[in-house]
């Protein structure tokens, strides 16, 4: 949901915080490795694996990206340090909040699915239904804990790690 500063938007109808990784089509691949835990029952492990290694390239992509945006920033003091800061939160976030919670949270749903007594065609598509069908309703809890979880453990860390850098 957006809501604030974010809903101004420029001349090109854009959001003047749009995100290419978030705004657009691309967040769709962060949720791969879920679309993949999903139909673990029905594919081979190499299709399951690949979905990690697409939701893993587009955590990587989009820390690169917030990486080179705060390297870009002309009002930032210690662009290196802000480049740092701004890549390794969102690679944590997008690794924890993307790929490493949902993937256990539908593997276990699919897994749990799978010990119903299904009727008829549904024991074998059964809880790939269930699995895909929890993807929504996972999605915001897992990140606004994770949010949470950050802001009281690994975000005032690295406050601390480089506040010394970041006055120089």
């Amino acid at each position: 949901k957006r809501c604030g500063a974010d809903m101004q938007t420029t001349k090109s109808g854009r959001s003047p915080h749009f995100d290419v990784f978030k705004d657009t089509w691309l967040r769709y691949l962060g949720y791969a490795n879920e679309f993949g835990e999903s139909f673990r029952p029905l594919v081979p492990r190499w299709v399951v694996n690949g979905s990690y290694v697409v939701a893993g390239g587009y955590v990587v992509a989009d820390a690169a990206d917030k990486t080179r945006l705060a390297f870009n920033d002309q009002q930032q003091k210690n662009k290196y340090v802000d480049a740092v800061d701004k890549g390794l939160d969102t690679l944590v976030w997008q690794g924890l909040a993307s790929v490493a919670i949902p993937g256990f949270t539908i593997n276990r749903i699919v897994w749990a699915a799978g010990k119903v007594k299904w009727p008829g065609r549904l024991k074998s598509f059964g809880p790939t239904v269930v699995g895909l069908a929890s993807i929504p309703v996972i999605i915001a809890p897992i990140d606004e804990g994770v949010h949470q979880l950050m802001d009281v453990s690994i975000r005032p860390a690295m406050h601390k790690l480089t506040a010394p850098f970041h006055d120089k």
